[in-house]
């Protein structure tokens, strides 16, 4: 049988099959050949026995937290308590694409913010959408359900920014534990412990600790410059251009002339390790 891994708790995996979980162990050769399945994972598994056989080929997986096959990623991003990043979302993005993964922009706290301390950051968020990323808020609640649908996705974000919050908005029947921000240190703390895949609105959620891991310096300089989409309507004349300190390299043309979101750019070129003053 066909099945999905939605929890895994000690030694037991929790396989989703025809609305209904069996919790089953892995074959002892697993461990032998360092196969670790991981929530998300489709596997092959016998359900009178209980015993998973097979993990099958993955679109995608992640190592913090350990989940796997994810279609898209709902980035909710605070605009304040904790303050809004455009580097922290940056890496999101990047992290996103790099694994195949659909960013969706979900912005939190617009209350907290006056329109005059606003403004600045609408700019950003509009080049965001120009370049083709969903951008919404946590108050677009039929939006985001209707993207849900016939989709596996990922809450994740800034702690502190209302991950949880939004959640219990969707569905209030998880009553998902609220985390409080310190206004010290301006985040917040991690309150979910457990990896579980939940049925929502005709989709799958991914309910997880957050991505604790964001150094992108695990990944290659190319992969991180692919990561950048919009570096790709301005094909170079340099085979694999990394737009850095090339001649006439016309990303780098394209920011200066403002077609290209400055901030992304400085973004990009600290996270390959490029000193922007250098350039």
């Amino acid at each position: 049988m066909k099945g999905q891994i939605v929890k895994i708790s000690s030694d037991l995996h929790f396989v989703s099959f025809e609305n209904q979980i069996y919790p089953c162990k892995c074959r002892g050769l697993f461990r032998k050949e360092h196969i670790l399945p991981v929530v998300g994972d489709y596997v092959l598994f016998h359900k009178d026995k209980k015993i998973i056989e097979e993990v099958l080929p993955r679109k995608n997986v992640f190592q913090r937290p350990k989940v796997s096959n994810i279609d898209q990623a709902f980035l909710v991003t605070s605009l304040k308590l904790p303050d809004f990043s455009l580097n922290l979302l940056d890496k999101f993005i990047s992290l996103m694409e790099i694994h195949h993964v659909k960013p969706i922009i979900c912005i939190t706290k617009r209350d907290l913010l006056t329109e005059e301390e606003l403004n600045p950051i609408r700019d950003a968020l509009k080049y965001y959408e120009e370049i083709g990323y969903t951008v919404l808020y946590n108050t677009d609640l039929d939006l985001i359900k209707s993207l849900l649908k016939n989709k596996t996705s990922v809450f994740t974000g800034q702690t502190g920014a209302g991950k949880s919050t939004l959640l219990n908005k969707l569905n209030p029947d998880w009553n998902l534990e609220v985390g409080d921000v310190s206004v010290a240190l301006g985040r917040g703390k991690h309150t979910t412990r457990v990896v579980e895949l939940f049925s929502l609105f005709d989709g799958k959620v991914m309910d997880t600790p957050g991505f604790s891991s964001l150094d992108l310096s695990e990944y290659s300089k190319e992969e991180i410059r692919d990561s950048f989409v919009e570096f790709q309507n301005y094909p170079c004349l340099y085979k694999d251009c990394m737009h850095t300190k090339e001649e006439e390299c016309v990303v780098k043309k394209a920011v200066l002339e403002n077609h290209i979101l400055e901030s992304r750019y400085l973004n990009y070129l600290n996270f390959i390790g490029e000193d922007s003053n250098e350039n």
